[in-house]
């Protein structure tokens, strides 16, 4: 996806259906995974071959992978991590016909979930309208340094999962524009102004851990070059993964937890793109240096969409949520996963103060007001805890 640079919310869309093929397939094979039938939005009964898979793991493996391989634009890639996979089957001596049987029942389940995919109207997405950024004052404009176009303004058409509609969790509107000094907003605008010109080593650094922007760049003369750094969703990936093997758990409950979490996730994701797209609303970038300070930037690159909700407040908040339901709410581990991006380790008591730093971090950023990431918070623990309840509770009116 780095390579890509898929953008956040379609990185969540990918991982959510490449899990699933690989939950679909560990399930035919183990009971203790429970079926998602009823449970996800029109979600089918998937087909299970006649007689006993002899490597449903592998098998799974090569369900995740097909999937990917057909949903990223360079999935063809994925087919020489197949071919490898295959390789290291046979160097560990599982006789052919095994690996075989596995990667024909990964793809048979592959393409379920694929069809399964192809019918939650993201391909219907370019036939809309192109957007245009509403005009007037206190509305978003594209932002320095590429002023890139608003990223996936109709996502919250997409089929949710576990939401009965993108608007389910619709928060309170915004603080109202107004750039007169004393108005509520102008509050809100001098708070990340302050904020920026007084932060400290700390601030900056968990700013920058945080970042998660796929589309930032840096600028060398006029040459502009792409970071490629990992979306806030690969991020929360990361951490399950790390979670898990902390703990040693098992293949198929970490299947699981990565599972429920990519769905969450995606769902998180439409939630707060309905809300960016409704309000509309300027970002900090635009507003301080058109009424405070023309000269001023923020420490860390605006993100191409609407400012009202904070993504990352949003979705951290409700991955928080799901890893807390697995892990327990004082799960101390240490996120590594920005050591390919040069920054250091850092170490969390919980998911949920993971979550409220990642939050933050976007006041500290000069990216996010206030009310914003307040209200973010509240849209992703609604999610995150509705999801658990429909995914965990038995089934009585099948979704």
């Amino acid at each position: 996806m780095r390579q890509d640079i898929t953008n956040p919310p379609l990185a969540a869309r990918f991982f959510a259906y490449s899990m699933l093929a690989g939950y679909e397939t560990l399930a035919q094979s183990d009971s203790s995974l429970m079926p998602l039938h009823g449970r996800l939005r029109d979600y089918p009964r998937i087909p299970r071959p006649a007689g006993q898979c002899q490597a449903p793991q592998l098998a799974a493996l090569f369900a995740m992978l097909h999937t990917a391989g057909q949903l990223q634009p360079s999935g063809s890639g994925l087919a020489a991590a197949a071919a490898a996979l295959t390789d290291s089957c046979r160097n560990a001596g599982i006789p052919a016909a095994v690996v075989a049987q596995a990667r024909a029942r990964g793809q048979l389940v592959a393409t379920a979930i694929l069809a399964y995919a192809r019918q939650d109207g993201y391909n219907r997405i370019s036939n809309y309208p192109r957007y245009t950024p509403t005009a007037g004052p206190g509305y978003w404009s594209p932002t320095p340094p590429a002023f890139f176009g608003a990223v996936e303004p109709y996502f919250n058409r997409v089929r949710p999962f576990v939401l009965d509609s993108a608007a389910q969790f619709r928060p309170p509107a915004p603080v109202a524009f107004d750039s007169r000094p004393g108005s509520g907003f102008a509050a809100l605008m001098r708070e990340v102004y302050q904020t920026s010109c007084t932060l400290t080593p700390a601030q900056r650094a968990t700013a920058a851990f945080w970042d998660c922007n796929p589309f930032a760049l840096r600028e060398n003369g006029h040459l502009r070059i792409g970071l490629k750094k990992m979306s806030p969703g690969a991020h929360w990936m990361a951490i399950a993964s790390i979670a898990c093997r902390q703990r040693k758990a098992p293949f198929a409950h970490t299947l699981q937890v990565h599972t429920v979490l990519a769905v969450v996730l995606t769902d998180a994701f439409m939630c707060c793109w309905d809300e960016k797209y409704r309000s509309n609303r300027i970002r900090p970038e635009t507003a301080i240096r058109r009424y405070l300070d023309p000269t001023w930037q923020p420490i860390l690159q605006t993100p191409p969409f609407p400012e009202y909700l904070s993504g990352h407040s949003v979705i951290s908040t409700a991955a928080a949520e799901v890893l807390t339901h697995y892990f327990g709410p004082t799960y101390a581990y240490t996120d590594t996963s920005e050591r390919a991006f040069g920054l250091p380790d850092r170490r969390f008591s919980s998911f949920r103060q993971a979550a409220a730093e990642a939050a933050i971090s976007r006041l500290y950023g000069g990216i996010h007001f206030r009310d914003a990431i307040t209200q973010g918070q509240d849209q992703g623990r609604q999610v995150g805890q509705l999801a658990l309840r429909v995914l965990f509770t038995p089934v009585t009116n099948p979704r």
